[in-house]
């Protein structure tokens, strides 16, 4: 009878393995193709289950140039999953007695009194967690560019110019800005700067030791190189330092230590420092609002999302130059990161179909990502106003050598000319005028901050339309204020005569 069950045994052991071995061609597969199609460079992909890496594996490179391949040490931004580091560290400094979720934010940031349609508001920490501030989800425009010691305070005064969107506690609105307030209420409380808090109380505490709080801490050379898209493929970009964002989105780590940091949100690694209470806490989301997505409402720094009989807990993050996505199935201790060196949100694709094949499903992903999309039309712009510039050059070289050869000729503006030439240049000085204002009347953004986050030829197209606009403006200018010269050859008209 024993042999037999140990028979048994084995014969299933093979199967186990072969089903395994099946799902790790498929998300292999899976990955190479979205690599293929979304143009990333290089990604670094772990998948945990039961406390233990069950699969990881970088792919492409973290360096094209270079030709340095993605491993498992390789350092990327996290981008907005560092929100839930934050989230974490203000539910301990709860458990500690230092403050309260309901407290009023002002009671740890005094002067950060912000206003609703004129009137002083009450903001809880709660509301900070929740996205449900009332904070605009564009005040990110307004980040300063800074690494100094002091810009996360730069960087949440610069709401006290700004009025809220939305009355406190009404609705959710992403603003990633309430996690930099976050930030600085824990630097508050701690008398301790908040990157270096974080990297000793949470960061080392887990055995996140390859991880750092801003780029600022990094002292490493396994940092991936960023990306964005540009004209099709991958182009090597390096943004300003935002260091007044980290406790929002500048957590640097890499798949070794993201795989201790899910397993100790899934409850399969214990931590005496981390509470297996804060933890649940962390992830009990805010229904007093509407969901901010299909089924999925917000907690603090995850979204959790009801399928079925299942709960996800997941995250996307997005920096100008890379992305990450984390998700979790608590209830089999199931957990996918996928980090990437380019803005994509491919990212959140590929860490949602890599779950779906790892549970055994099958995914058909036909994602299409909005930055690949606007690149492929600034491509197009690029090349027709490109052309518009080089005709227009040709036609002004061909006047001025024309005047060179007083083929043209200066005249006296006056008249009709003067109109003309009055005409022209209020129509195309009202068209700059329009184009550098554009985008902060449509989208409540400045054309600096598109630079920085979107497609490379963003600024190509730009600067081609400005180009060619300031060469038409010379051409017509010089078509106004000259005119032909009309030569006699009079020894033709005698013969003629």
């Amino acid at each position: 009878m024993i042999a037999i069950i140990i028979l048994s045994l084995n014969a299933l052991i093979p199967v186990v393995h072969a089903d395994s071995n099946d799902k790790i061609q498929k998300i292999e597969r899976f990955v190479e193709e979205q690599k293929e199609i979304s143009k990333i460079p290089g990604i670094s992909l772990v998948i945990v289950e039961k406390g233990k890496i069950v699969y990881q594996k970088g792919f492409g490179y973290a360096d094209v140039k270079e030709k340095t391949p993605v491993t498992s040490h390789t350092l990327f931004e996290l981008g907005s999953t560092a929100k839930a580091f934050t989230g974490l560290a203000i539910l301990q400094l709860e458990e500690k007695g230092l403050l309260k979720r309901t407290d009023d934010v002002r009671n740890y940031i005094p002067w950060l009194e912000l206003k609703y349609n004129g009137e002083p508001q009450t903001i809880t920490i709660n509301q900070l967690l929740h996205h449900t501030s009332g904070i605009a989800w564009n005040s990110i425009v307004h980040i300063p560019e800074s690494n100094a010691d002091n810009a996360l305070e730069l960087t949440v005064r610069t709401l006290l110019e700004q009025p809220l969107n939305r009355k406190p506690g009404s609705s959710f609105e992403y603003a990633t800005i309430n996690y930099d307030i976050l930030g600085l209420i824990i630097q508050n409380l701690s008398k301790q700067p908040y990157d270096l808090y974080l990297k000793q109380q949470l960061l080392e505490q887990i055995g996140m030791k390859d991880s750092f709080v801003g780029l600022h801490q990094v002292k490493s050379d396994e940092l991936a190189t960023g990306n964005k898209i540009g004209f099709m493929r991958e182009q090597k970009y390096t943004p300003p330092i935002y260091r007044g964002n980290i406790p929002a989105g500048y957590i640097v780590s890499n798949t070794n230590d993201i795989a201790k940091w899910m397993n100790v949100q899934l409850g399969s690694e214990q931590n005496d420092t981390i509470s297996e209470q804060v933890i649940k806490e962390s992830h009990i989301p805010d229904k007093s609002v509407e969901p901010f997505d299909q089924d999925t409402y917000y907690a603090s720094g995850w979204g959790i999302l009801k399928k079925g009989d299942n709960q996800y807990i997941l995250h996307a993050g997005e920096n100008p130059t890379f992305t990450s996505y984390f998700i979790m199935q608590p209830d089999e201790q199931l957990g996918v990161a996928v980090l990437s060196n380019m803005n994509s949100t491919f990212t959140t694709a590929i860490g949602q179909g890599v779950m779906d094949l790892w549970e055994g499903n099958n995914v058909k992903i036909s994602h299409s990502d909005v930055y690949q999309k606007l690149d492929k039309i600034m491509t197009i712009l690029c090349i027709i106003v490109g052309c518009l510039g080089l005709i227009f050059s040709i036609l002004l070289l061909r006047s001025l050598w024309k005047l060179n050869r007083k083929q043209r000729t200066l005249i006296a503006v006056k008249g009709k000319r003067m109109f003309l030439l009055l005409f022209h240049s209020l129509f195309v000085a009202a068209i700059l005028i329009l184009m550098l204002i554009a985008p902060k009347i449509l989208l409540g953004m400045s054309w600096e901050f598109i630079r920085i986050w979107g497609p490379t030829t963003i600024s190509a197209v730009y600067y081609s339309v400005i180009a060619t606009i300031i060469i038409f403006y010379i051409f017509v200018s010089l078509l106004i204020i000259t005119k032909k010269v009309i030569s006699i050859d009079l020894k033709q008209d005698s013969q003629i005569k």
